[in-house]
């Protein structure tokens, strides 16, 4: 890449094509009543359902879509000849991560912020990676029919046309976007069958002109009622049959195009330059998928080949560079091209901003560029965006912007949509086949299910049949057995009662032949008569027997009936029992398998927490033996690659614990009785708590709570670090800080900070409550449970890292009071003054560590745009600290609101004037 602005326009050409993989899988079609030639849609690989979305920089499709997000890769353009003489003393105000896909914005030397892209491409990456990763996924959709946008975005001179429009001819290379897209377009169509077509324009002024036609100098957009689709019916459309044609025509519209010399860029393009690829494509039919249709007969394939069109459209939009009027001395027609360029540029962002945000309106019609764009942008393209970059500190508001932007883009959604031209008889054809297909398949399986139904019928009928018999034969043999027990208890019951009987036969005979012998002659009569009453004797005892036998056989039954109920009661019993030893069985195994897997979570633990503790230790001993003045050897240490390493070989472990463990099993380790223990988990649910993604899960799963726990309960120095520091993660999420003030949260962090004498602690603690400050509803809890007291009171550490946690909760929660005094919610004086906090902002106003006089300076100006705090900051000796940030304050808009705020409020033009302050 060369190092200069104005060395990124086109070369020379040499031409290197590339074919493209276009291997594509057929989907099924859907039906349409229309008779005419219809339109369908197809998805995307991978494509999911999409949640519902305002409309896109223009109309909302009827016809179904997938969602694709937009894509956005950051490049970093190398210092050019100045910047290596001008900022030579200063290190580059980003710092990239490739491996983890991020980059690194440096607010000063020892602060800054992360942001992560798709692709974060390094000075040293070549057009051809460039290409790959931003481009290639764009055209090869453009090929399959997608419509797809390519854009480059950044501030002027940072390599966007470089990226976009290099033509290579000198060094092949070097060659661009624009060319490779052709290269592969051209070698992956079929020139017989396939058509491609160019036009090339200029957004100059909030004028379209046609770079391949300077005479047609002002283009109107046309915009299709139904679909919603943007064309220019006025532009020139030349077809491309080889990739020399297409160069020339790059190099004959790059020369019509606008560019002047600016400070910043010695060849400044002074136009938004959009480049359009029209690809239409014939496909004859599907030989395979139709013969298998209609049972491999040749004629019926052969009839049955509609042809299919498909049109894909590539646009690759050369974005003006945004610039600061002060930085590139622009003047006279300069200065206007300028305001033109971020008038349109801002348009864009409003319609991004709108888009991310899930707006119900969004400002298409402020710009042509963002009507031009509007299916980029929310619309059907597949979108891929490529930020650029500079190094030099000097320009780091610019490459905030847009870093910013980019995150922005990344929000936005668009609707993927295919649209397919074929033939409605064709398709009724087709649809007939495949509906005799699925009838006969049906059909198929009714009767394979009415085999199945008929087959389990018979089976359960045989086995009916087999239980019948059987019971049927037990219940003979229980009968059998019954009733020759009944038998021989009969039996024996008769035999008792003859030998009863004969006993006393035997006796009332011998007495009635004594008394015959003896009264024989003389009383016969009295013998007969006796006789009968014996015999009356004799039926009265048989019919007693005869009830005695039946009790006995009903005895008999309701012991057989017993006797079954034991057995049944002993049957049920033994399955009981069995039931009871498998499962204490199955509890010894989960026991056992548990303590093992508490064995091994405790061990991952420690291995983890022991590397935590190692690459803390390497960084804090490498943070604080830096002194900040020396540059140089700071900036070689935050460049060591170890750190990064182990930084990232930590958190993979993490993940991978947090993958195979679980986060409820974590978290049931901080309750572990085992103090060594409850550090190392605390320590992995803070790492946790660090990845916004994971903190919903903590909370869900009690972490909020388990934690909040461990700082009431635990005594323990490390632990209350630790769990300060994941809280402080969970309250940067304004649902959680509602949760952590309603558990208490506020009052346990005031108690903590009031114990611990840790710098590090107290950093953790500040900066937890510090996120708390910035809740405008938590105000009042946050003060009255101990909050703005407990900073205070941390100020005693005295360590700058504590002070600078302190300040920023203070300035926090000026700014929600100025809000709401603004908003006419809060009439009576700030609760910081009440609470004794304006003489510590006075007395560390010109702070010299830098994060601690921003903070404060920031809460000073919002104290003063309340009036009724005026008398009281006077007083305080705050006026000479407003005068002062008016005047010296480095940042700009700080400066700008200390100036309005003096300028607007009588009480403190009163103090000036009494005071002798010349303002």
């Amino acid at each position: 890449m060369a190092t200069t602005a104005g060395v990124y326009r086109n070369g020379n050409h040499s031409r290197n094509s590339q074919s493209t993989n276009n291997n594509k899988v057929e989907k099924p079609l859907s039906f349409n009543p229309n008779p005419k030639n219809s339109l369908k849609s197809k998805s995307l690989p991978g494509s999911g359902l999409r949640r519902s979305a305002p409309s896109s920089l223009g109309t909302a499709k009827d016809d179904t879509g997938v969602p694709g997000r937009v894509r956005v890769a950051v490049r970093l353009r190398p210092r050019n000849e100045e910047e290596m003489v001008a900022d030579a003393d200063f290190a580059d105000c980003v710092e990239l991560l490739p491996e983890v896909k991020r980059l690194k914005l440096r607010k000063n030397n020892w602060d800054s912020d992360t942001y992560e892209f798709d692709e974060v491409l390094t000075e040293f990456a070549s057009q051809k990676r460039v290409y790959e990763v931003v481009a290639k996924p764009v055209v090869e959709s453009v090929m399959d029919g997608y419509n797809g946008t390519v854009m480059a975005y950044g501030q002027t001179g940072t390599g966007k046309t470089y990226t976009l429009g290099r033509l290579g001819e000198e060094d092949t290379s070097a060659r661009g976007i624009m060319v490779r897209a052709m290269e592969d377009i051209l070698a992956d169509v079929s020139q017989e069958t396939d058509s491609v077509s160019v036009s090339y324009l200029q957004l100059y002024m909030e004028t379209i002109q046609d770079l391949l036609d300077p005479t047609n100098g002002n283009i109107s957009i046309v915009e299709d009622p139904k679909s919603g689709d943007v064309s220019l019916p006025g532009a020139s459309v030349v077809e491309i049959r080889n990739q020399k044609s297409f160069v020339e025509l790059l190099r004959l519209g790059e020369a019509h195009r606008f560019a002047a010399n600016t400070k910043l860029n010695t060849e400044s393009s002074r136009s938004h330059a959009i480049l359009m690829v029209h690809v239409k494509r014939s496909f004859k039919g599907r030989d395979s998928i139709l013969s298998s249709e209609t049972g491999n007969n040749p004629h019926m394939a052969k009839s049955l080949k509609p042809p299919i069109i498909r049109k894909g459209k590539l646009v690759v939009v050369d974005l003006a560079g945004s610039e600061r009027i002060d930085k590139s001395g622009s003047g006279g027609h300069a200065l206007e091209e300028a305001k033109s360029i971020n008038l349109s540029l801002s348009a864009l962002g409003k319609c991004i901003n709108a888009l991310a945000e899930n707006s119900s309106h969004v400002p298409i019609r402020d710009s042509k560029l963002t009507r031009l764009l509007r299916d980029s942008f929310g619309g059907s393209a597949r979108t891929s965006l490529v930020i650029t970059i500079g190094p030099s500190p000097r320009h780091r508001g610019e490459t905030a912007s847009t870093i910013m932007f980019g995150q922005r883009a990344m929000k936005v959604e668009n609707m993927l949509k295919l649209k397919e031209e074929f033939d409605y008889k064709s398709l009724s054809r087709r649809l007939d086949i495949q509906l005799e297909k699925l009838i006969a398949e049906h059909e198929k399986q009714q009767k394979a299910f009415e085999n199945e139904i008929e087959r389990v019928t018979t089976e359960a009928k045989l086995q009916i049949s087999e239980s019948e018999r059987t019971y049927a034969v037990e219940l003979e043999k229980e009968r059998l057995n019954n009733q020759k027990e009944y038998m021989e208890s009969i039996k024996k019951l008769e035999e008792k009662w003859m030998m009863n009987q004969q006993k006393h036969a035997g006796g009332e005979n011998i007495a009635g032949l004594k008394d015959e012998s003896s009264n024989w002659i003389s009383n016969g009569e009295d013998s007969r008569v006796a006789n009968m009453e014996e015999l009356s004797e004799m039926k009265t005892k048989l019919q007693k027997e005869t009830l005695l036998r039946k009790a006995a056989e009903e005895e008999v039954n309701k012991l057989k009936s017993q006797l079954a109920e034991l057995k049944k009661s002993e049957a049920s019993a033994k399955s009981d029992i069995s039931k009871l030893q498998k499962k204490l069985e199955d509890e010894a195994c989960q026991k056992e398998k548990l303590e093992g897997e508490i064995a091994t979570l405790q061990s991952q633990l420690l291995q983890i927490s022991f590397e935590a503790d190692e690459t803390a230790r390497r960084i804090d001993k490498g943070w604080y033996e830096k002194v900040p003045g020396s540059l140089d050897s700071l900036m070689l240490q935050v460049r060591q690659p170890q750190n990064n390493d182990s930084g990232n070989g930590e958190k993979a472990s993490i993940a991978k614990l947090f993958e195979q463990v679980g986060l409820q099993r974590i978290l049931s380790l901080l309750e572990a009785e085992d103090v060594d223990v409850r550090i190392h988990a605390v320590k992995v649910v803070a790492n946790l708590a660090a990845e916004e993604t994971n903190q919903e899960k903590i909370v869900e799963a009690g972490g909020l709570k388990s934690l909040l726990m461990l700082l009431r309960s635990s005594k323990d120095e490390t632990i209350h670090r630790v769990a300060a520091g994941a809280i402080a993660n969970l309250a940067m999420s304004e649902t959680n800080q509602e949760l952590i003030m309603a558990q208490g949260g506020i009052r346990l962090l005031s108690m903590t900070a009031g114990s611990a004498k840790d710098p590090q602690t107290l950093r953790m603690v500040a900066g937890a409550i510090a996120n708390l400050c910035g809740n405008d509803k938590l105000q009042m809890k946050l003060r009255g449970e101990g909050g703005i007291k407990a900073l205070l009171g941390m100020v005693r550490c005295g360590h700058p890292d504590v002070l600078a946690q302190v300040a920023r909760g203070i300035a926090n929660f000026a700014k929600c009071e100025s809000r709401a005094s603004t908003q006419g919610t809060k009439n009576e004086r700030s609760l910081l003054i009440e609470d004794g906090v304006l003489p510590w902002i006075v007395q560390n106003a010109n702070n010299e560590a830098s994060p601690i006089r921003r903070h404060i300076e920031l809460a000073l100006c919002h104290l003063a745009q309340h009036e009724v705090n005026a008398k009281d900051m006077i007083s305080g000796g705050a006026l000479w600290e407003l005068v002062r940030i008016s005047r010296d304050c480095s940042r700009e808009d700080i400066r700008t609101l200390a100036h309005r705020t003096l300028t607007c409020s009588p009480t403190f033009q009163a103090g000036m004037s009494r005071l002798g302050i010349d303002y």
